[in-house]
């Protein structure tokens, strides 16, 4: 039986983002073709190391009994260091604490590791956490027997590091969402078409105080739905991003609600995205799983993402004109929700990304023992 542990996440079901999504997919995937699949997750609290299965996923459960950045940095230690102790093949989300994969490394186990985005290159970051993801990097296209990049510029970033051979690039995916409860809106007071969304966390990388102020500039006769964590007491730049608001802009916190979410995007007239570092950013996929409209700020990263049928921006004028344009044109919109829909089955499906990962990690999996 082909046998592969998961680490870098917090665990399986999904409860904090893309990542865990794409993990808990992953391993039913996994496990329905007959693997046998174990996922290392954290858990505050005090205690020994303990088992479960959920699915018929395995899962190594790791107490923490700390919270914050630290608490993620210890529990990936932890699960190295039982991790060591394991055979079969490894998978590793994130390059966050690849300094500890190098045990790994010294122990022959084989690793694949997906490398995410460039998270050096976030604005968020201080220089010391800075100089540790780009140390950390380094060492993960070292250490990792193979690695995978979620977009074609991450791949070419990567390719600077190691060889392009040692990188194969596989995408995230998404949900196709072909009707979704209207009733979910009621309580926020919406109506289909009625309004726009932005989904990302309220970061100034994601340009969420350029895309309100853009918005907000004049009158639309038209809702903006902003979902995030915003706590304007503690952060000034969520004090700022709220202050620019006007009353038109709805900022509901963030809703974890699966299906509230799907309705907000698939009732959306458009959905804005102003992610300007990373790969494949798995809230976009979502949108375009939705059929959103799509206006997004113009890289390559989106570019390559959302297609020639989406909208672009460079900053906060270019997005007033094209919310002039595309808020009294409703031909426009439905071709744009349209090429989305089409660039989601074309590159984006579960299914086709589940299938690239199956192939990869079977390639791999008969040399998956420990020497």
């Amino acid at each position: 039986m082909k046998k592969l542990s998961v680490l870098g996440i917090r665990g399986i079901p999904a409860r904090h983002g893309g990542f865990e999504t794409f993990a808990e997919r992953l391993c039913q995937y996994l496990v329905n073709k007959g693997w046998d699949v174990t996922v290392y997750c954290q858990e505050l609290g005090c205690g020994p190391v303990y088992s479960s299965v959920w699915h018929r996923v395995n899962r190594v459960h790791i107490p923490i009994n700390r919270e914050g950045p630290l608490s993620t940095v210890l529990f990936d230690l932890r699960a190295v260091w039982h991790a060591l102790g394991q055979d079969g093949l490894f998978l590793t989300l994130g390059y966050n604490t690849a300094l500890f994969n190098v045990l790994q490394c010294m122990k022959g186990q084989v690793n694949i590791i997906n490398m995410d985005g460039i998270e050096w290159r976030r604005s968020k970051w201080g220089p010391l956490a800075r100089a540790w993801f780009w140390l950390n990097e380094r060492i993960g296209c070292w250490v990792g027997n193979h690695l995978i990049a979620d977009h074609p510029k991450i791949k070419q970033h990567l390719a600077t590091r190691v060889s392009a051979d040692k990188i194969s690039m596989i995408p995230y995916g998404g949900d196709e969402v072909l009707e979704a409860d209207v009733a979910t809106l009621l309580p926020y007071g919406l109506e289909p078409g009625g309004f726009s969304v932005i989904i990302a966390r309220p970061e100034p990388e994601n340009s969420f105080l350029e895309m309100v102020r853009a918005f907000s500039c004049k009158h639309r006769h038209h809702r903006l739905v902003v979902l995030g964590n915003f706590d304007p007491d503690k952060n000034r730049y969520h004090r700022q991003v709220m202050e620019a608001a006007s009353d038109e802009v709805l900022f509901p916190g963030a809703i974890y609600e699966a299906k509230v979410v799907q309705a907000l995007r698939y009732f959306s007239r458009f959905y804005l995205h102003g992610h300007r570092v990373g790969g494949t950013n798995p809230s976009l996929v979502e949108a375009l799983g939705a059929g959103c409209a799509v206006i997004a700020q113009d890289n390559p990263y989106n570019r390559w993402v959302a297609g020639e049928g989406a909208a672009y921006f460079e900053g906060e004028q270019d997005l007033s004109h094209l919310l002039d344009e595309l808020l009294i044109d409703d031909s426009k919109v439905e071709t744009m929700k349209l090429s989305s829909s089409e660039c989601f089955r074309a590159r984006f499906t579960w299914r086709a990304v589940l299938r690239e990962y199956e192939d990869l990690l079977t390639r791999w999996c008969t040399r998956g023992t420990t020497s």
